[in-house]
This record gives C-alpha cells, sequence and structure tokens, in this order.
C-alpha cells in the first residue's frame, strides 16, 4: 500500500454548525426513545410498570457501557497489535490524535478480508480501533487516514455511547412489546384499572407500533451520527476526498467479500454496511448506515462549502 500525499484543501467548512444541529436531533429522538419505554411500561403495569421497566433500561444501559466495547471486539475476533506489528498504522492514529486532543486509543486487527473497520469503547479514554485485514490491502495510506479520521470523530463525539444506548433502549421496547401483545392476548382486551394500565386494545396498539418506531428512530440515530462523523473526520485531515474514495472502495470491496464475523446487532459500529450484500432495497431500508451514494455526495460537497442541518 503505498502513501498518497495530498494537499489539504483551504477553507473547507467546519461541521460544528451542522453536526451541533445533528447532536440536537439525536437528543430528541433518544428523549422520544425513553418516552415509548415509559409509556409502554405504564401501560403493561401502571406505575410500577414504568418504574420496572426504567430500573431495567438503566441496567442494560450501565452493561452496555461498560462491556460493550469488550463484547464487540469478541464477537469479531479482534486482536490487538502492537507499533512494531503496524508501525504506518500506529503513526496515522498517533497524528490524527494529536490533532483531534484525543488520547490515543489500543488498535486492532480483525482476521477477515472484507474490507471494514470500527470504533468502540465508552469514552476516549478506554476506546479501541478495530481495522481488518482487508481494508489495508485495498486503500491507499491517505484513504486509510480518512477512514480512521472517521472512526476517532465517533470516538469524539460520543457516538459509540449514543449508538449502543439507543441499540439497547430499541431492544427493551422490542421486548417489552412481546410481553404486551402475550399480556394482552391471555388477559384480555379491555381490562383497565386505576393504577394507570391501559385497555387491553391500547395496550396492544402499542405493542404493535412502539417496536416499529424505537426501530426506526435507532436507524435515524444511527445514520444521523454517520453523517457527523464523515464531516467530522474530513475536517479532521483538511479533505473529504480520501474518505469519499475510500467509501467505494469498502462498499465495493464487502460485496466481493460478504463478511463472516458477527451479526446485525453491531453492524451498526462499521464505517460501511457489512452485511450488505444481500437484500437489495429491504437491507438498504433497514440499514443503521444512510446510503453510501449520499454520504460521497455530501463529502464532495463539503469542497464547495454547502453544509447539511
Amino acid at each position: 500500500m503505498a502513501w498518497s500525499e495530498s494537499t489539504p484543501v483551504r477553507g473547507l467548512p467546519k461541521p460544528s454548525a451542522g453536526v451541533g444541529r445533528n447532536y440536537l436531533k439525536t437528543a430528541m429522538l433518544m428523549a422520544f426513545l425513553i418516552a415509548v419505554l415509559a409509556i409502554g411500561g405504564q401501560a403493561w403495569g401502571g406505575s410500577g410498570g414504568m418504574l420496572l421497566f426504567g430500573s431495567i433500561g438503566l441496567a442494560i444501559n450501565f452493561f452496555s457501557y461498560w462491556f460493550s466495547d469488550r463484547l464487540a471486539l469478541m464477537a469479531h475476533r479482534a486482536q490487538p497489535v502492537t507499533r512494531e506489528q503496524l508501525p504506518q498504522l500506529y503513526e496515522i492514529v498517533e497524528r490524527l490524535t494529536q490533532k483531534a486532543g484525543l488520547p490515543m486509543p489500543k488498535l486492532y486487527v480483525i482476521p477477515s478480508e472484507t474490507p471494514n473497520a470500527f470504533a468502540t469503547g465508552r469514552n476516549p479514554s478506554h476506546a479501541a480501533v478495530a481495522v481488518t485485514e482487508g481494508i489495508m490491502r485495498i486503500l491507499d495510506w491517505r484513504e486509510l487516514e480518512g477512514v480512521l479520521a472517521h472512526e476517532l470523530s465517533h470516538v469524539k463525539n460520543r457516538d459509540i455511547l449514543i449508538s449502543t444506548i439507543a441499540a439497547a433502549v430499541a431492544g427493551l421496547i422490542s421486548s417489552l412489546g412481546h410481553m404486551i401483545q402475550w399480556g394482552a392476548m391471555f388477559g384480555g382486551l379491555s381490562r383497565r384499572d386505576d393504577e394507570g394500565r391501559g385497555g387491553g386494545l391500547e395496550m396492544l396498539a402499542w405493542a404493535i407500533l412502539a417496536p416499529i418506531m424505537a426501530m426506526i428512530i435507532q436507524l435515524a440515530v444511527s445514520r444521523s451520527r454517520e453523517y457527523g462523523a464523515d464531516a467530522s473526520g474530513a475536517a479532521l485531515i483538511g479533505d473529504p476526498d480520501p474518505l469519499a474514495d475510500a467509501l467505494l472502495k469498502l462498499e465495493r470491496g464487502n460485496e466481493a467479500i460478504p463478511y463472516q464475523y458477527g451479526g446485525p446487532a453491531t453492524a451498526h459500529l462499521f464505517i460501511v454496511q457489512p452485511f450488505s450484500g444481500a437484500g437489495g432495497a429491504i437491507m438498504n431500508l433497514l440499514s443503521t448506515h444512510p446510503p453510501l451514494e449520499e454520504r460521497v455526495r455530501r463529502l464532495r460537497e463539503m469542497k464547495r462549502g454547502v453544509r447539511y442541518a
């Protein structure tokens, strides 16, 4: 892999305004997720149900906060690498972390020829960046720098924590929905009591609609964070073209070599959707990533000073 130095683009717009609006949208979506969960808990068991599922939600988030990074690295068979093993990779990450004001993360390599990468960790001081063997074969060093800048932007913006919490809450809403469906079927469809429980029909309606809304919101959170990391990563290296070029290569690489580890639960971590080889339009609709063509278009337009809300 040859290093191809490019000249940083002068006057490249900083993504702060657009990213700030993305954070506001993300906060609103997360608040809505919590509200949906609270309404479901109340429908299932009144104020006691709301307290119960609120407590379960906190417990799941606590577990996700402390252990999700280890589980993700284990699921994808990521192996730690030293500076001696991959000195050029270390050099790129060190330069980017110094520029971004971040601590040096731990570096891992995934034994897969599918070109991809992800970042994980509960905060910048406990972050890890994992790249596949395949990504280092098909990208030049400048393109790889764009990918790593994207992943470090996720770390700096706390996107990993946001996405983990969104996935955990959405999963809890889905589980609660199944419980309510069974309870409504066996407990009657018209019962209401004075503790604030909803009637059976209301509960069943929530149980059907809420998991769908939760999934849509989770996808919206994940897609919003990808756009933000693209913009922040491009600004970090001063040129959007290397990341745009890398995304196009990664899409072709993932189509040619299907990814073999993990599963959909961790798909949102990767820079490109790792399981996009089948399913066509349905997979794209349910993807945790925005359309790659739109991501590339936005990166190309950054040179012209175009900003997105």
